[in-house]
């Protein structure tokens, strides 16, 4: 298999990777209301949801503007539409089986800037490589 053939192959993980981030972000606020669900504020519960969903927003939205990019960030893109509602369901469901007794809501505080940082790091990280292998093609 060429070099090409498996990054036709990889890329076309794009449908299943936009399914993941779907369900992730219902699972993730599935998991916030359930944790939340003696909470009388409704603009805290509004807050927090948009909190929790803004990742996966995110990641959305980077899923549909990759079209136009190189082929590695396409590829880590999607590779984080993959892992991140991975890892947040994971992370959730974790806190749902064994709650804490004190800062009920800690990991719906933490995990959506996590994901951010990894999100921007990874894609960052691709977009200099990839920026580099195109220069070098060029003949800069």
């Amino acid at each position: 298999m060429s070099r090409r053939q498996a990054v036709a192959g990889f890329l076309a993980v794009r449908p299943a990777a936009s399914i993941a981030v779907l369900v992730g972000a219902v699972g993730s606020v599935g998991f916030l209301l359930r944790a939340i669900s003696r909470n009388p504020s409704q603009i805290l519960v509004v807050l927090l949801v948009t909190w929790v969903l803004s990742p996966f927003l995110a990641l959305l939205w980077a899923g549909i503007a990759s079209k136009r990019w190189p082929v590695l960030t396409r590829a880590s893109v999607y590779s984080l539409m993959l892992l991140v509602p991975l890892c947040s369901l994971a992370v959730y469901l974790a806190d749902a089986l064994w709650p804490r007794s004190s800062q009920g809501a800690f990991v719906f505080i933490t995990v959506p800037p996590a994901s951010w940082l990894v999100g921007v790091m990874v894609v960052s990280i691709a977009a200099f490589i990839s920026g580099r292998r195109s220069r070098r093609a060029d003949g800069v």
